[in-house]
């Protein structure tokens, strides 16, 4: 998802040639910090896709979370209507808890 972003990677930067002038840079203290950046590069894409992996870990417990208060509120419905002391079942309590097991299944708010 960043690679796209990113213009550089370590293999880039490693691979890099300088131009050598008359009153250039040491070559050995170009190569040293090159290296550090590269070092912080990877460090970089390893944070990333751990973060990434635990956001996908949270979408799924939210989604199993989600799902779990649809089951609830549907039972905690239920036993309100059982425990009201009217017995009798109308339409409009059958369509009401057919509504509520076609959330469950089908998973819709």
């Amino acid at each position: 998802m960043y690679q796209e972003r990113i213009l550089l990677t370590g293999k880039d930067i490693l691979e890099k040639e300088f131009k050598i002038d008359t009153r250039g840079y040491r070559p050995q203290e170009v190569d040293k910090f090159l290296d550090v950046i590269i070092r912080d590069y990877e460090e970089f894409i390893s944070i990333i896709k751990e973060i990434e992996n635990d956001k996908k870990e949270l979408i799924e417990d939210n989604i199993k979370l989600k799902q779990e208060i649809r089951t609830l509120r549907t039972k905690l419905d239920v036993l309100r209507d059982d425990s009201s002391g009217n017995n009798d079942v109308s339409n409009v309590d059958l369509l009401r808890r057919l509504s509520n097991l076609e959330k469950i299944i089908y998973g819709k708010d």
